[in-house]
């Protein structure tokens, strides 16, 4: 019966990765505790692994359509990295039950950003992106948008250490609102900086002592590449405001199952 789960929840996170560019850690943590039976530590890391294999290869395949902004993708990412290392020091000797509490509160909170989000105007053409807040031929920044940059970035990084989530649900709206990017634009860039911040979420654990089985790993991947590659095929052909409205009401599911389990163990 495992098996079935694992393929099933590894294939939805890739399709939920491709097409909104995040939002993979959010169903894999809650899904390998609650039906897999793993500790939450051991959960959130494997989430890390999962989702950021999933994310260079959702890299690669949006950028090669042009979907991707490098140079705010790579400085988003390296800012959040200080953060994302903190937050998984703090989870690995957090209270498992206050840190599956708190994810079903972020999950809420998520759920509402994201259906107020979703609208008619979700669907922006990808040349009609404000101006880059960093340049590099000639050199220059923005001193104000910069330290907004900083800040959030920061945040959104602490939040992936943490709760072993590529923070995509958090990237994707400060790229449109702190940035002023498309849609089409922000869920691309957000898929780097998620790799990003993987990748040092990891670097934050090495050394606690946690095992991740080989095997749920490598199952959870080959979907979930699978998964992603079908979602960034279909994503930009789809109504965003429809997929936003559907995310929303998956992670509100997801939030008050966790929530209701953590209140009754």
């Amino acid at each position: 019966m495992d098996i079935f789960i694992e393929v099933g929840i590894g294939l939805l996170v890739g399709l939920v990765m491709g097409a909104l560019g995040g939002g993979g850690a959010i169903i894999t943590v809650p899904a390998l505790v609650y039906l897999l039976d793993q500790p939450p530590a051991v959960a959130t890391t494997t989430s890390l692994v999962v989702v950021g294999i999933t994310g260079v290869v959702s890299v690669v395949q949006h950028a090669m359509h042009g979907r991707i902004r490098w140079s705010d993708g790579l400085a988003f990412g390296l800012m959040g990295a200080g953060g994302a290392v903190l937050g998984a020091r703090v989870s690995t000797d957090a209270d498992p039950r206050l840190v599956m509490g708190l994810f079903a509160v972020l999950l809420l909170l998520v759920a509402a950003v994201m259906w107020r989000r979703a609208g008619p105007n979700a669907r922006t053409d990808p040349r009609e992106m404000g101006s880059p807040w960093i340049t590099w031929r000639p050199f220059s920044v923005s001193p104000r948008r910069a330290l907004l940059v900083l800040v959030v970035a920061s945040g959104v990084g602490v939040l992936t250490g943490f709760f072993g989530v590529g923070g995509g649900f958090a990237i994707v709206p400060a790229l449109i609102l702190v940035l002023r990017m498309p849609m089409a634009l922000a869920v691309g860039t957000s898929l780097l900086v998620i790799t990003i911040n993987c990748a040092t979420g990891l670097l934050g654990r090495i050394g606690t002592d946690l095992h991740i089985d080989v095997g749920l790993v490598t199952v959870f991947v080959i979907m979930a590449v699978t998964g992603s590659l079908i979602g960034g095929w279909i994503g930009p052909r789809l109504d965003p405001s429809l997929l936003q409205r559907v995310f929303a009401g998956l992670l509100l599911l997801i939030a008050v199952y966790a929530g209701v389990n953590t209140a009754l163990g």
